[in-house]
């Protein structure tokens, strides 16, 4: 089976995103299939699955801003920063005016240093960190930059404070979650969580798991070229895409533009509109060199 594209599936809570995965590798059997940005088994939302030659973008994905509703449990902790885990409650916490949690978002925009959850699939001297810390290990994550776009405040009633939040990959909600609760003198935890969205896929596209168990996978299929439409792109004309196909360079005759600046990779178009290949533009020789192949 030969197919080639993008679902886009509401995860539902208790369920994890391998699961999900294996539900649609079931349905093809001997396709390559993948996810683009694990969800924890609490978290609910958009899951972005990779079919065939698409799963060479999962990285590209897994890079992609995404939106998120968390509600936080404030007051509380636990010890994998959701609801999942151990709860220990605080004596007597302070209770957070509005003025009060608007000051204490505030650090909490643009890159910052996030130190992630030990229960986390992050590998310390070659092991995950969820298998240390469940052997009672301790394990010491260093901090790392993450970038953060927006914080807003949906909902507030003590002790749950309900934020959407616009961040960059590699962003940990669960780590915003203790950090915002010790920000405002206690501690907290992540009591629901919903991913919205991952670049431009959102949950208004998303199939629940009984559409996409009972539909023709095929046709629910998306084009692997809307996963990269924030990227500059060059059209290929049939010579230029049998180079690249072989991967092989090409000279590049086009100057391409996109919203991005910082964007380092090119997505080439064959004429008929489809993702030809991801390629790295070398501006001093003047060549496209293909570095994800889709073809």
């Amino acid at each position: 089976m030969n197919l080639n594209g993008i679902l886009v599936i509401d995860k539902p809570t208790g369920t994890t995103s391998r699961a999900m995965v294996d539900a649609v590798a079931r349905r093809l059997p001997g396709a390559r299939v993948g996810h683009a940005g694990t969800l924890d088994p609490l978290a609910t939302g958009v899951l972005v699955v990779c079919v065939g030659a698409a799963t060479r973008l999962v990285e590209t994905i897994q890079g992609l801003a995404k939106t998120y509703q968390v509600a936080i449990r404030l007051g509380a902790h636990s010890d994998t920063l959701d609801a999942d885990g151990q709860i220990e409650y605080d004596d007597s916490p302070p209770i957070p005016g509005m003025e009060e949690i608007t000051a204490a978002l505030a650090p909490f925009h643009g890159v910052i240093q996030q130190i992630p959850p030990r229960f986390s699939a992050l590998k310390v001297a070659g092991r995950r960190s969820y298998d240390l810390a469940r052997q009672g290990t301790v394990v010491e994550l260093k901090a790392r930059p993450v970038r953060i776009d927006r914080v807003a405040v949906l909902d507030y009633a003590w002790p749950v404070l309900t934020l959407e939040v616009d961040c960059g990959g590699g962003t940990y909600i669960r780590s915003l979650a203790r950090d915002v609760g010790e920000a405002l003198g206690s501690s907290g935890y992540v009591q629901t969580l919903g991913r919205a969205r991952i670049g431009g896929f959102t949950l208004d596209q998303a199939l629940s798991p009984d559409e996409f168990e009972n539909g023709v996978i095929a046709e629910m299929l998306l084009d692997p070229a809307l996963a990269v439409r924030h990227l500059p792109r060059i059209e290929l004309d049939p010579t230029e895409t049998a180079a690249i196909a072989l991967g092989k360079r090409i000279a590049s005759r086009h100057a391409p533009s996109s919203d991005d600046p910082s964007a380092k990779s090119i997505a080439l178009i064959d004429q008929a509109g489809a993702l030809v290949a991801l390629a790295e533009l070398d501006p001093a020789g003047g060549w496209l060199q293909p570095r994800k192949v889709l073809i």
